[in-house]
């Protein structure tokens, strides 16, 4: 049974077999996912979309609903919209607008033209690093919100600030909401959802989705039920603004559902709101159904028809996504595509360069390990040219680095955007040992260190540390760290 101290506001569960049963109980969860697009200007007016500037200077007649004031559709948002439904293995299909209406004091039509029964793209999926499939429902457009700041109070939340400040710039900016199929059955499957999402979004340039700034925004709709039943009730959790949070709530709020459950409550339909601070979800308000918003046809747009020209154009201007990225350079270095090495070098952007490194003459594999290591400040376009890059690695696979050497020359690398590898190396002095001369110094070793030897011998390996050191100390710094591994169990066998 799952034990909730609500004092110490903590949930006690049995170690996961895998399925991710919790007490019996299995998630089901689908996302919502909010993404500004990287346009010029707004959904329907010319007034500018840019984060950071001063609140309230990008406003016009559309922006705040005034009498008289017509949308004009964003040629730009639409080819973003059909680019990111393409990309999400989506059918694109013509569309209509409507007029989702509610009141909040950042909508200041009181109303919010959006995407209702026929969106611009629907039935796709996006897979994995793990090669599961998460089906996605809709990428439909619709325009943002002002942004409110409550003033006062904790947690900047509304619920006991003194006051509450409105900034309409990012008002009728274009997003698309990607809404996810219940799917996602793991907190990590969601976390891996978000990541790989954000990575296609910047790939394919439909948005810069920084989390941090609100451009990517993350809602969770979360269920819990024993296998084989019918779908729970779910929560919905708003506005997740990082992957490691949205982990985190997912797996609080399943938890809290099945403390009520197992009470015998019953689980309210409501949105939540997820608090970092003390690590739990809070009631925001009840769960609004379609016929709440009361949408109708927006009278003031045509339908949108993308032809199949435009379509299959669209189409044939996506660049190779991160998945494609991460298959190609998991082939050239011989390292599994769901490796951590593969995923960060792609999720930079530095693939193209580990393999131009390649193309110089360096072995991949080491230029992965280099760049991962070395490079994580360089961005996509590193300043150190490929081929001096490959000029290192050719000493370092050619033995004439060491490991620790090698090492030393890249930060000079990476210190003054490139240079010539030999000649750092000369200029260090660094010389690595042939091998018959590093055998004389193992020899030597092994006959000073014959306490350790014995004991290595023995099949003790940690004595291998002091063996190594004491070579590495007598070459001074000259042996490789593997080749004396390898002339030490060599010695041994």
């Amino acid at each position: 049974m799952t034990q909730f101290d609500m004092s110490k506001n903590e949930i006690k569960v049995a170690p996961n077999d895998g399925s991710y049963l919790l007490d019996g109980y299995e998630l089901v969860c689908g996302l919502e996912v909010h993404v500004e697009l990287a346009t010029a200007t707004k959904l329907f007016s010319a007034s500018a979309n840019r984060f950071g500037d001063e609140p309230n200077t990008h406003i016009d007649p559309v922006t705040l609903g005034l009498p008289g004031a017509l949308p004009v559709l964003n040629r730009q948002a639409v080819e973003l919209a059909m680019r990111i439904g393409l990309a999400l293995n989506c059918t694109v299909q013509s569309s209509t607008f409507h007029r989702k209406n509610y009141f909040y004091p950042d909508m200041p039509k009181a109303y919010q033209i959006s995407q209702y029964d026929q969106p611009i793209n629907v039935n796709g999926w996006l897979e994995l690093p793990s090669g599961k499939s998460i089906g996605i429902e809709r990428a439909h457009l619709e325009e943002d919100t002002g942004k409110s700041t409550h003033v006062g109070g904790a947690g900047g939340r509304i619920h006991g600030s003194a006051h509450s400040l409105i900034d309409f710039n990012r008002a009728g900016v274009p997003l698309v909401e990607i809404v996810g199929r219940p799917d996602i059955a793991t907190p990590d499957e969601a976390r891996q959802y978000v990541t790989e999402l954000r990575q296609i979004l910047v790939a394919i340039g439909a948005s810069d989705a920084k989390m941090e700034e609100g451009s990517m925004r993350c809602d969770a709709n979360v269920s819990v039920r024993k296998p084989g039943a019918p779908l729970g009730i779910r929560c919905e959790i708003k506005n997740v603004n990082s992957v490691r949070s949205l982990g985190r709530a997912i797996e609080y709020e399943a938890r809290r559902q099945i403390v009520l459950l197992e009470a015998g409550e019953k689980i309210r339909q409501e949105t939540r709101h997820w608090d970092e601070t003390d690590g739990r979800t809070h009631t925001l308000r009840s769960k609004e159904d379609a016929d709440d918003y009361r949408y109708f046809l927006e009278p003031d747009l045509v339908p949108l028809d993308p032809d199949a020209a435009w379509i299959e154009a669209v189409r044939a201007a996506l660049p190779m996504l991160p998945r494609e990225r991460r298959n190609r350079l998991a082939q050239a270095t011989g390292v599994a595509s769901d490796a951590e090495s593969i995923m960060v070098i792609v999720e930079r952007g530095q693939d193209d360069y580990v393999l131009a490194v390649g193309l110089a003459g360096g072995d991949v594999g080491r230029a992965l390990v280099h760049v991962k290591e070395a490079f994580a400040e360089q961005g996509s376009n590193p300043a150190v040219p490929a081929g001096d890059l490959a000029g290192m690695i050719i000493l370092e696979t050619g033995g004439k680095l060491t490991s620790t050497q090698a090492k030393t020359v890249l930060g000079e690398l990476v210190a003054h955007g490139g240079g010539d590898a030999t000649a750092i190396a000369a200029a260090k002095g660094f010389e690595a040992l042939d091998n018959s001369a590093l055998e004389a110094i193992v020899d030597q070793v092994i006959a000073a260190q014959s306490e350790s030897w014995a004991k290595y011998c023995g099949g003790e390996e940690k004595a291998m540390g002091a063996l190594v050191g004491a070579i590495m100390k007598a070459s001074q710094g000259k042996a490789d760290g593997k080749a004396v591994t390898a002339l030490l169990q060599a010695k041994r066998s």
